[in-house]
């Protein structure tokens, strides 16, 4: 079956179909990772977008039952140069058509996806629209679309979740939260709290928590007013920490400033270097929102910085007990360098007590 791409630019390709065949308006991206694409295609941090990923083959290992980073996919189509018909790989339950099918999710391959990849870099991310029909009046169509303003209560859960264990008492706030950040807490032997995006002060500071972290997510950071406000009433109160989109809340809770990148950074393969030491870390991203350097006040410290545009990827503000990074340390997917601001924030913990 043959398969539409439209873009707000008024690029239109045609390639074929697989996974569903319904039609969907979304930002288009891309991921430049080479693995990982249940990971992909299953963070909520891709809601609402078009994800294009750029490794030619596709779905070669299959979809196994672990590597999912929330219980449903998330992204709003996906673009494959190639996909494997009959994977190969012994954890393989199922195939990246049928998972695209079972989840109502289009796909299109047999696409130039290094052409389309070039056109986002020249041009920024865009509008995009899918579809299996050839359409006349497509651009008033995506003309039309906006992303949802309330996009972080799509992904969020809505009740609270506690995992026991022996170690301090994370609580995580759910704003689109991987699988990844609450299994390798779980795996450092912390109790984990998952609380619902909208949940008060009152109700987490109920619980007796050690630190308060605010989870990846999708979206404009600006737009969550009532997250802002509830980072700034925590300050001081207990240990904040950040990851990814709550790396941009809690610097706009600072004063801080955030803006929306040419086309953000996704992949698996980003190099961060931590400021202090010179060290370099690979990292996991998927953000196309940064924080401006040069509006965090005095006394807030930049700790990690991308190697390839001078972006900001940490900070740290001691007098409040704040630290955030905007890569993924959970990686999923990627490599695993990141793991070790796990361990340096919870060891900082001993010295609050």
């Amino acid at each position: 079956m043959k398969a539409f791409i439209y873009l707000e630019d008024g690029t239109k390709l045609e390639g074929k179909s697989f996974g569903s065949d319904n039609t969907v308006i979304g930002e288009l991206v891309f991921n430049t990772g080479m693995t990982g694409y249940q990971e992909v295609l299953t963070d909520p941090s891709y809601r609402e977008q078009i994800v294009i990923m750029t490794y030619p083959m596709i779905g070669n290992y299959g979809i196994n039952k672990d590597d999912n980073e929330s219980n449903e996919v998330q992204v709003k189509a996906f673009i494959v140069r190639e996909y494997s018909v009959i994977p190969s790989h012994y954890e393989s339950i199922n195939t990246i058509d049928n998972f695209l099918k079972e989840n109502n999710i289009p796909g299109v391959y047999d696409v130039d996806t290094r052409m389309l990849t070039k056109r986002i870099r020249n041009s920024g991310s865009m509008k995009c629209l899918i579809t299996t029909k050839e359409l006349k009046d497509y651009k008033n169509l995506i003309d039309s679309y906006q992303l949802p303003k309330d996009i972080v209560s799509m992904v969020s859960r809505n009740l609270k979740e506690y995992f026991p264990g022996n170690n301090y008492k994370v609580g995580i706030l759910d704003l689109g939260l991987k699988k990844g950040i609450e299994n390798n807490l779980k795996k450092m032997g912390c109790s984990v709290i998952i609380y619902p995006y909208n949940t008060t002060k009152d109700e987490i500071m109920d619980d007796n928590i050690d630190v308060l972290l605010l989870s990846n997510g999708p979206g404009d950071p600006k737009e969550n007013l009532k997250v802002i406000d509830l980072a700034k009433d925590m300050m001081g109160t207990l240990p904040l920490w950040g990851i990814c989109l709550g790396h941009q809340i809690l610097a706009l809770a600072l004063g801080g400033d955030t803006y929306k990148m040419k086309f953000g950074h996704r992949g698996s393969n980003h190099p961060v270097m931590n400021i202090e030491t010179g060290k370099i870390l690979i990292s996991s991203q998927n953000h196309g929102y940064a924080v401006k350097d040069e509006s965090l006040s005095a006394g807030i410290i930049k700790t990690y910085t991308n190697i390839n545009d001078d972006t900001l990827e940490g900070f740290d503000y001691p007098d409040y007990n704040i630290k955030a990074v905007q890569f993924h340390p959970e990686e999923g997917p990627g490599p695993i360098d990141g793991h070790i601001i796990f361990k340096e924030w919870l060891d900082s913990l001993k010295e609050v007590e």
